[in-house]
């Protein structure tokens, strides 16, 4: 007896602000959940905020570039070359791009990101990657949505990037699903919201990639029930709509 695995997939629509659309998402989604996260916030704020400062707040504000944000985020040592062997247009915004990584010692967990390095632009972008690791181990390929910018390297992807582009790119991130066989089933619900879909993706398609083996073998990890839901300001920014 094969069993398919179990997911829901949700767009919503909503006009304005992206993030303020996703935030009005949650409450209906896990209104017990988000309450109780309410509660807890205000009394971490009534005991923090008496130690903020306008200073603090301003250095906050100024820390956009990458690197610093992420200065303290575990990364792998690998920074391995990377061609580039697909780009399109995911929305009218947001650019996708293939990339073949040959380095086989070159690996990533489904959620995590890439520190991306251009030549001849001094800034390192920050992506996450959208593909399964399945991807990668079989076809030695990786794949990122990014969303225009007047950042340097996503200026660099929407308007000079092509086929056979040279980079180089490098593993990070403390945030990703990777199951053992060994680990009960989990239910996942995942919240997404624009382009920030691409790290929830990731894991879906991991999750998709982990039940097939499972059915196949008859053994393996067991992925419980899977819900995804996605918001966009307009339809025309869903991104991944064909995705099955």
């Amino acid at each position: 007896m094969t069993s398919k695995v179990s997911w829901t997939l949700k767009f919503y629509v909503c006009p304005g602000n992206t993030m303020a659309c996703t935030a009005a998402l949650i409450p209906r989604l896990l209104q017990g959940f988000v309450r109780a996260i309410c509660t807890q916030a205000a009394l971490w704020r009534l005991t923090s905020v008496r130690h903020l400062s306008l200073t603090s707040i301003m250095k906050s504000e100024r820390k956009t570039d990458h690197l610093e944000r992420t200065a303290s985020v575990v990364r792998r040592e690998v920074v391995a070359a990377a061609k580039v062997c697909g780009v399109a247009d995911e929305s009218p915004s947001v650019k996708s791009l293939r990339l073949l990584v040959a380095d086989k010692d070159f690996s990533f967990k489904a959620g995590q990101w890439i520190d991306f390095f251009i030549p001849g632009v001094s800034v390192v972008g920050g992506f996450s990657i959208c593909s399964s690791p399945r991807l990668l181990e079989q076809d030695r390929m990786i794949e990122l949505a990014v969303k225009y910018a007047n950042h340097p390297p996503a200026l660099w992807i929407h308007n000079k990037c092509t086929l056979d582009s040279e980079v180089a790119v490098r593993v990070g991130g403390e945030f990703f699903f990777d199951p053992q066989p060994a680990d009960a089933p989990r239910n996942l619900v995942l919240i997404a919201g624009g382009v920030g879909i691409n790290p929830l993706l990731s894991i879906l398609r991991h999750s998709a990639d982990l039940h097939r083996e499972r059915a196949n073998k008859g053994s393996g990890y067991e992925i419980g029930t899977i819900k995804l839901f996605y918001s966009a300001k307009n339809t025309s920014e869903l991104l991944f709509k064909k995705e099955e």
